[in-house]
């Protein structure tokens, strides 16, 4: 590909969603925009998560703020460049009596807004197929869209580049990305501004800066099921085990005594860090995950066991035989013990912006909204 122009106001490194986020933020203030990635098309966690931008759960403060205000983003990106909205809403289900008092604590936090506590009796107007009976309550909340991850980033991406003039410059290497210059494998790029989002690469670029942060990475497990049917009017799904991982419920002090008991219960499922998200595509297929193993260079290794986990909590919530599994898959990203993103300022013209707990699809949009502000007023 010839680069068009001689230079460019921003150059991101980085086509995954956070990349693309502060590709839009930029262009949207009217400044020229390039990306350059290493690969053909999108190929690491943008693609292979769930496509769930998840609001109730996250961090309360600035993180489910970000959710908020990347939500509606989304919905406007969604409308613009034609990528399908295939459910809304979340129905965080309660197996135990300790859940449901996690559940009740939540709703007293401003983070309940909209949000309502739903009986067991109530769970089947939202959708067949729960075991709905064996349930002590559920969440409903209304704040949450999914799309397909996989068509999603591509037609964001040409969306960038019809209506903003994006330029992307693929199958490219950055050697180095120190403002006003790029080296890239294609030769040198021009920009005044410089935005790295190296999502789980950490040695490519400013490996110094990147390391001070003592990052990790996180490999996880994804099935793809074939239900024989679906109720298409359940939202996404999620359960016990997510409660004592996502910080906005286990940060609550009724969820001490949760994760007492599930450690008792499912202790096997916490130390593989399974817990249980159901969202379904257009086909009535259905993404089910995931599972959390940290290291700083992952295996490529999917063990069976680790799947098993993540069908056994899909049997207690779901009624009939579990569906036959079509696909499977593993993804990683950077995680950090102390942080949930960080943007690095090497100087004035260069952002380092990572994504360190997997939620990039949830986040990104109102984090490159900060940075592109910060850049530029």
């Amino acid at each position: 590909m010839t680069i068009n122009q001689n230079s460019f106001d921003v150059a991101v490194v980085g086509a995954g969603i956070c990349g693309l986020a502060h590709a839009l933020a930029a262009a949207r203030r009217g400044k020229s925009v390039i990306v350059i990635d290493r690969d053909a098309q999108a190929n690491g966690a943008s693609v292979r998560n769930f496509g769930f931008i998840t609001i109730t759960g996250q961090q309360n403060g600035a993180c489910w703020q970000r959710a908020m205000r990347s939500r509606d983003i989304w919905a406007e990106m969604a409308a613009a460049a034609h990528i399908p909205v295939l459910q809304c809403g979340l129905l965080t289900i309660a197996r135990r009596k300790e859940a449901r008092h996690v559940l009740e604590e939540f709703l007293e936090t401003d983070m309940g807004t909209a949000c309502k506590l739903i009986a067991p009796g109530d769970i089947d107007a939202f959708g067949q197929g729960l075991r709905s009976s064996d349930f002590s309550a559920a969440l409903y909340s209304p704040h949450e869209i999914r799309v397909e991850s996989r068509e999603a980033i591509p037609r964001l991406a040409a969306y960038l580049a019809e209506h903003y003039g994006v330029t992307f410059l693929r199958e490219t290497v950055v050697h180095s990305a120190a403002p006003p210059k790029l080296d890239t494998s294609r030769g040198p790029v021009a920009a005044e501004t410089v935005i790295v989002c190296p999502g789980d690469d950490f040695y490519t670029l400013h490996p110094d800066r990147i390391a001070a942060y003592g990052l990790t990475r996180c490999k996880l497990h994804m099935l793809r099921l074939v239900p024989e049917s679906f109720d298409p009017r359940l939202p996404v799904i999620m359960s016990d085990l997510g409660m004592v991982r996502y910080l906005g419920y286990a940060e609550l002090p009724s969820a001490q005594q949760l994760a007492k008991t599930l450690h008792t219960e499912q202790g096997e499922h916490l130390a593989n860090g399974v817990h249980l998200i159901v969202v379904r595509g257009a086909d009535n297929s259905l993404v089910v995950g995931d599972s959390h193993h940290y290291a700083t260079t992952p295996d490529p290794f999917a063990p069976t066991h680790v799947d098993d986990l993540i069908l056994d909590e899909y049997s207690h919530v779901f009624a009939g035989k579990l569906p036959h599994v079509a696909e499977r898959w593993t993804g990683t990203y950077a995680s950090a013990k102390d942080r949930l993103m960080l943007v690095d300022k090497p100087s004035d013209a260069l952002r380092i912006v990572l994504i360190t707990s997997g939620t990039g699809a949830s986040t990104s949009f109102a984090i490159a909204e900060e940075v592109i502000a910060d850049l530029f007023g």
